[in-house]
């Protein structure tokens, strides 16, 4: 199959057409018309097979995952996602792999009302895949990471540690799988995201492990926190683990893809009224640098480090 059929077969019409798009998959470049009142939210993501997930993960995940680890970036910006542009370096040609990618990929694309508007494909002994996704945000209105301030609530999104603890399972071939999908089909918070206009302060979302990735905020904003560790939303699971093991997952584990964010105490009464059982609060932001965990009222020791690339 040459790369042009391929790219016909399973991805050049796997999407639907995004309002914004003037030129699609099929010239040189993609083009775009943006609302002039809204700038422009850009992101890419690298997935290299058995570094960030297993070879025999199913590529319907595959696909799924690529896009929505970008998806949450866009989130975590409080973007709204419309475009995607798609690189992928596949080892063989195989079809029936090819389908289930691209079904997965086309899916949370529907989901999302996103587009594939281009890319590219080659060949090469390492499964590769180069998502960019690309998202607007009303102008001035990007939620940094750079706006925490001191007395904010710490919120995140949902339950953390359930991606770990399922790559867990996998590495040691154990037949409980109760929660892979939180690793191979995790949902951006995408809605969340949006709607934390005008409440939140700063925000990040959670790919490396909560304490790493809490931890960019309070170095981009020059703050420390204080969390506390039986506030963070914990599935039954991982509950009944020692607790060590379980603030590994939380801590340090990643793939979690929920948001994490500060904002005032009055904007999260506000907000948990209007949403309730969507944030959690979790700590709150001070003024002493650096994180400080405690337990049921007493300080932990406990090492994070997070996912390290090198």
């Amino acid at each position: 199959m040459s790369e042009f059929s391929l790219i016909k077969q399973y991805f050049q019409n796997a999407t639907n057409t995004h309002t914004y798009t003037d030129v699609g998959i099929g010239d040189d470049c993609a083009i775009s018309s943006l609302p002039e009142s809204q700038q422009l939210v850009s992101c890419v993501d690298l997935l290299v097979a058995d570094r960030h997930f297993p070879l025999d993960t199913d590529p319907y995940a595959i696909g799924w995952k690529s896009v929505a680890v970008n998806l949450s970036d866009l989130a975590a910006m409080g973007a709204t996602p419309y475009a995607i542009l798609l690189g992928v370096s596949l080892p063989t040609a195989d079809n029936d792999w090819l389908k289930a990618f691209s079904q997965g990929l086309a899916d949370i694309c529907q989901q999302f009302c996103v587009q594939l508007i281009g890319g590219d494909t080659t060949k090469s002994e390492m499964l590769t895949i180069s998502v960019t996704a690309l998202g607007t945000i009303p102008h001035g209105q990007g939620i940094l990471r750079s706006g925490a301030k001191v007395g904010d609530v710490i919120c995140v999104s949902g339950e953390i540690g359930n991606a770990s603890f399922a790559l867990q399972q996998i590495l040691k071939r154990e037949k409980n799988r109760t929660l892979q999908s939180a690793l191979d089909l995790p949902t951006p918070q995408v809605e969340l995201g949006q709607k934390l206009h005008g409440f939140a302060h700063s925000m990040i979302d959670i790919s490396d492990g909560l304490g790493q990735d809490l931890g960019h905020i309070l170095t981009a904003s020059d703050v420390g926190a204080k969390l506390f560790l039986e506030k963070i939303p914990t599935h039954p699971i991982l509950q009944s683990l020692p607790n060590p093991e379980k603030w590994q997952h939380q801590m340090n584990g990643g793939d979690d893809y929920h948001l994490c964010f500060t904002l005032s105490p009055e904007n999260y009464v506000k907000l948990n009224t209007e949403y309730p059982n969507t944030i959690f609060a979790i700590g709150e932001i001070v003024t002493e640098q650096g994180l400080q965990l405690f337990s049921d009222g007493e300080k932990v020791d406990f090492s994070v480090n997070g996912w390290q690339h090198f």
